[in-house]
């Protein structure tokens, strides 16, 4: 019977430095810089200084759970996610909770409303460096109980679903998005595929919340980045992840 090779490892390859802490097992990652800027703020979060930090940053919450909770980000796009990801796994993170924004593909999705990613079409470049066989690229189906829960506890209201992740925003096409309207994937956004992917790949466990801060499924670009109801979502969707995974630690 033949079997697999495990994939080579990268000439280069994510570790912890000489001066880098040593984190818990759960991390909090943030794409958006305000949404980042303000969960810092509120939780009382300090910078920790590590070999990586000219990419983004890393947090460590100062309330509550031992060993703290890590935040990071911001991020923008598949590879510097993953990125981060590898080198959060390095430093000893198991446990990945993403937040991010999307374009929403469905007309019942408005600006500020809440998606929890459960599959992902990737049209990004990194997901096929990581070789996952006949796995699919999904969220961990534990955390989205928990994640669900967690937001029905709060009576707030959230879709679930296949999303989009694309390299190339300027190519988000009107005939490819309303070929994937029809197939009914949600939302489309930048780095989910492919942390799905590196998780499965690297057996770490990752779930996340999108808020959706513009509409594409007229046929027309809608943005809400100044909304009140985005700013509203994005803190709901912040604070659900903080105080879930601050809870798992």
């Amino acid at each position: 019977m033949n079997r697999l090779s495990p994939p080579e490892d990268g000439l280069i390859s994510p570790r912890q430095g000489k001066n880098d802490p040593r984190l818990g097992m759960d991390a909090l990652m943030v794409a958006v810089p305000s949404a980042l800027n303000s969960l810092v703020r509120r939780m009382g979060a300090r910078p920790i200084p590590f070999s990586d930090g000219g990419l983004y940053g890393l947090y460590v919450s100062a309330r509550g759970a031992i060993p703290p909770l890590a935040l990071s980000g911001p991020f923008l796009g598949a590879p510097h996610a993953v990125m981060g990801m590898e080198k959060l796994i390095a430093l000893g993170a198991r446990r990945f909770w993403f937040l991010g924004w999307c374009g929403s593909l469905q007309s019942r999705l408005r600006v500020g409303d809440l998606i929890l990613p459960t599959g992902a079409l990737s049209e990004e470049g990194t997901s096929r460096h990581y070789p996952i066989g006949n796995r699919k690229s999904t969220s961990d189906p534990e955390l989205n109980r928990r994640l669900g829960q967690a937001l029905q506890r709060q009576g707030v209201a959230f879709s679930h679903g296949t999303i989009w992740t694309t390299d190339a925003p300027y190519r988000e096409t009107p005939a490819k998005i309303e070929r994937y309207q029809n197939r009914g994937i949600l939302a489309v956004e930048m780095e989910t595929s492919a942390l799905m992917t590196l998780a499965v790949f690297r057996a770490v466990q990752m779930t996340g919340l999108l808020v959706v801060s513009d509409e594409l499924f007229d046929g027309s670009w809608h943005p809400g980045f100044s909304s009140q109801a985005l700013k509203q979502g994005t803190r709901v969707a912040g604070d659900t992840l903080f105080h879930l995974a601050q809870g798992m630690t």
